[in-house]
């Protein structure tokens, strides 16, 4: 069910871990980017004409508009189950809790008597926030894409999330709940690329955006990887992994639930333990027999993602090689599940969030811990931080110096800027002094 590689012994490399010699899902966007191009085009040209026909090919919906009407997002919070509702008005009370921590203040520092630096921080005035559909419908994402764009101060947000066919082409009923419940009155019915191209270029309906954020899947990240420059984006989201490091303090019913949640999400999910003990690696092997016999999605998503090259049992010679394998790999979840757990984690360097213990499985994380899951995936945890406030926000250096300050200084600009050949960078200086610049003390 769940292939292993032994790094024990003579295996583990010396010069520290090759990242290709760990589980890792094969995606190349690449290739994908070549297919997006066309489609990107032609949204740009062909505007919601292109959306409504992309709508009809991929997702097989005959739809009139792509704007969601602001009475079907009323009806779908009206007709929310209360328990759900009441669930995520706790997911968002909390995200909130810990996103409104995040904001940042202007600060200005005096370089010199007459001669200041300030750092503003400005929210991006309009952005495109993708919530992906398909297999799964994720409120959640809706959660975690607005709050922390509402907190840094954006003042203009769409949604976008693909149509459903049973839904008369409308995305799921429960992503516009989470979008009515959020005060999000601009929600489109588009997914994939055309989606990201939307939001770039803008369309009748939708004017362009600035930044995009938000999960998807490889058509949207290709889309992304096209775009940027155009837009900002957060990160190229791939599939959803999580990494384990456990030792025998583990409790293998718990590490297998957890290989199991994320392995759920698509065949692509990755899902790997690291541990230096064999017995542990033993139990969570047969616990995986029991428990994906009693689980829902079996053949479509979670055998085929523990089968798959991306997931894997990682054996280790103890926590020391551990901790250097889950740097290496830099999972978009990592969990501890460790003897001391607290202490183990906060030696860790790379991860898109990290959840400690037996009682903080990252399903929580998902949810309602109050952090946000839109992580950076495929390693690129070791560069890359996950959504947030500061996301959403710009620093901008304010310089402000009186003539004095500028006389003080002037010399050395002059010098600097005639040592890079740019003498007219001088010039502009002088231009403000009707005397020779002194030389700089």
């Amino acid at each position: 069910m769940i292939s292993r590689i032994d790094l024990r012994g003579a295996a583990f490399p010396e010069g520290g871990i090759d990242r290709d010699l760990l589980p890792r899902a094969e995606l190349d966007v690449e290739a994908a980017l070549e297919k997006v191009r066309p489609i990107c085009d032609d949204v740009r040209h062909r505007g919601t004409a292109a959306l409504i026909d992309y709508a009809h090919r991929f997702d097989g919906v005959t739809m009139e508009r792509v704007r969601v009407p602001a009475e079907a997002l009323e009806s779908a919070l009206a007709e929310l189950d209360p328990a759900v509702r009441a669930a995520l008005e706790e997911s968002i009370r909390r995200a909130r809790l810990v996103h409104r921590e995040q904001r940042r203040t202007d600060h200005t520092t005096q370089v010199v008597p007459g001669g200041t630096v300030t750092e503003r921080w400005v929210p991006v005035e309009r952005v495109g926030l993708y919530v992906p559909g398909g297999r799964s419908v994720y409120p959640s994402s809706v959660v975690m894409n607005v709050v922390p764009a509402q907190e840094a101060g954006v003042a203009s947000m769409a949604v976008a999330s693909p149509p459903q066919a049973e839904f008369g082409g409308l995305p799921h009923p429960t992503i516009l709940a989470a979008c009515a419940l959020l005060g999000v009155a601009e929600v489109y019915a588009a997914g994939g690329a055309q989606a990201v191209a939307m939001f770039a270029y803008g369309t009748e309906d939708c004017r362009p955006v600035s930044m995009v954020t938000g999960p998807g899947n490889i058509w949207v990240a290709a889309a992304k990887r096209l775009l940027k420059g155009r837009i900002g984006i957060d990160a190229e989201a791939g599939p959803t992994e999580i990494a384990i490091l456990a030792d025998a303090t583990a409790d293998p019913v718990h590490v297998a639930a957890d290989l199991i949640s994320q392995a759920e999400h698509d065949p692509l999910a990755a899902s790997v333990l690291v541990t230096d003990s064999e017995e542990l690696a033993a139990a969570v092997e047969k616990e995986l027999e029991v428990q994906v016999g009693a689980t829902k999605h079996v053949a479509d998503r979670i055998g085929p993602a523990l089968a798959g090259r991306q997931s894997g049992i990682v054996l280790v010679d103890g926590l020391e090689q551990g901790l250097a394998v889950v740097d290496a790999y830099a999972a978009e979840h990592l969990e501890i599940q460790t003897e001391d757990a607290a202490a183990v984690a906060a030696r860790v360097r790379n991860a898109g969030a990290i959840f400690v213990g037996a009682y903080a499985p990252v399903s929580l994380g998902d949810y309602a811990a109050g952090s946000n899951h839109v992580l950076p995936t495929g390693g690129c945890a070791c560069h890359s931080s996950g959504l947030s406030v500061q996301s959403f926000l710009r620093g901008i250096h304010v310089v402000d110096y009186t003539r004095d300050a500028l006389a003080e200084i002037a010399g050395h600009v002059v010098t600097l800027a005639e040592a890079e050949d740019l003498p007219a960078h001088g010039a502009a200086v002088k231009a403000r002094f009707d005397w020779k610049v002194p030389p700089s003390k």
